[in-house]
């Protein structure tokens, strides 16, 4: 009979992180406190196991070592008694503080959170389009950080005249990554050219994009509305492949596509290469902006989609605000806090005086979904009757 307690688990010991995060002129303490929350929930995603959270209060970041000599210290002593495995910074490192940390605490990986976000990427990609775009993003990330940093990449070109007199390795990695880079290129402009051919295979339909920011519950309301099995889970970044399906209310037929979700300090190596996933964002005719309600900071949550969509072009759109999680919201403390109903009626009373049109609902637990279903049908009945003025007799 098998010895169960002989058993060892095929599963990798999760790594042990230090997250980092600076407080400037810019920022208050609580706001890089959330971030740092933030952070650690990326490093659980990249299935690493924070032990230990720092912060340093400084002007700006300190140009050689982002913390100062002082606070550096003080993290060396910390990584190297308690071996911890990586090193997380929640702002993008230059290349020269990552070689001057790299150099004051070998033998650790160094991390920024671009660098993470990335990473977890990776590990998310399923299809051969966000493969070669995160593939893409992550060469572009690592071109200028290349500097002493040995990356012994697989030589894809080699043979006689490849290598010229006195080509220093590094040059060589160079030269690598810049073809490597090319080729990408080039391979996503051939998808790209695919998926605009199947987008215009369509025809005429409404499309309605649902957008956010990660885990607030897009691919969840996919799943209801379409009645489909979109992947789905409390994870950042569930998302990376943009699902379309056709969604039929009441007779009345639409495309309804759940995108990647956004996230504050999104690298914009991954914003430059997902622009073709987000062409559905772009050419949809009504946004579904989801939101988590019950996160204290979704109002900043909105502001970091809000700007995203600005920079893809795609901030004209109409928009229906669709708040989600109710379900979730914490009940009031004590008497003289608000109750959950208190909070959302507050919240509706101030998105009808900005003009913005909002809905609240549980995908979880369906309320509120009924009235989010009826109110969609009459904005894209009402998009149908502008394009097609001749169908009017069948809605």
């Amino acid at each position: 009979m098998l010895d169960k307690t002989k058993l060892k688990s095929t599963m990798p010991e999760p790594e042990t992180a230090v997250l980092i995060g600076l407080v400037t002129g810019r920022s208050t303490r609580e706001q890089v406190e959330e971030y740092l929350d933030e952070l650690a929930f990326l490093a659980s995603t990249a299935q690493a196991d924070t032990r230990k959270v720092f912060m340093q209060s400084l002007d700006k970041p300190d140009v050689r070592t982002f913390v100062g000599s002082g606070k550096l210290q003080e993290i060396k002593e910390y990584v190297e008694e308690h071996e911890i495995d990586i090193l997380i910074f929640d702002d993008e490192l230059s290349p020269t503080q990552l070689r001057n940390l790299e150099r004051e605490i070998p033998e650790r990986k160094i991390l920024d959170r671009p660098n993470l976000i990335l990473d977890i990427f990776a590990s998310r990609a399923r299809t051969a389009h966000a493969k070669t775009q995160v593939e893409l993003a992550q060469y572009q990330y690592l071109l200028p950080r290349l500097t002493n940093m040995w990356t012994h990449l697989q030589k894809q070109k080699g043979g006689i005249g490849m290598k010229g007199p006195g080509e220093k390795e590094i040059e060589t990695d160079r030269r690598i990554i810049r073809d490597r880079i090319a080729a990408l290129k080039k391979d996503l402009a051939k998808i790209d050219r695919q998926m605009a051919t199947q987008r215009s295979n369509r025809g005429a339909m409404v499309r309605v994009a649902l957008v956010g920011y990660t885990n607030a519950g897009k691919s969840t309301l996919m799943n209801l509305m379409s009645k489909s099995d979109v992947f789905a889970e409390d994870k950042l970044f569930a998302t990376l492949d943009t699902t379309v399906r056709k969604v039929v209310l009441d007779n009345l037929p639409f495309l309804l596509s759940d995108t990647v979700g956004f996230i504050r300090k999104l690298p914009h190596q991954l914003i430059e290469s997902f622009k073709s996933t987000l062409d559905e964002t772009r050419e949809s005719d009504l946004l579904l902006h989801v939101i988590d309600v019950s996160h204290p900071h979704f109002e900043d949550h909105m502001a970091v989609v809000e700007g995203t969509l600005a920079e893809i072009g795609s901030d004209d759109k109409p928009v229906l605000y669709v708040f989600n999680k109710i379900d979730q919201i914490p009940l009031a403390p004590t008497d003289f806090d608000p109750t959950r109903e208190e909070l959302l009626a507050g919240l509706r009373e101030r998105m009808v005086r900005t003009g913005k049109d909002c809905h609240f609902i549980s995908a979880h637990t369906r309320d509120g979904v009924d009235e989010l279903r009826s109110e969609l049908y009459e904005r894209v009945r009402e998009i149908h009757m502008k394009r097609y003025p001749y169908n009017a007799f069948l809605y």
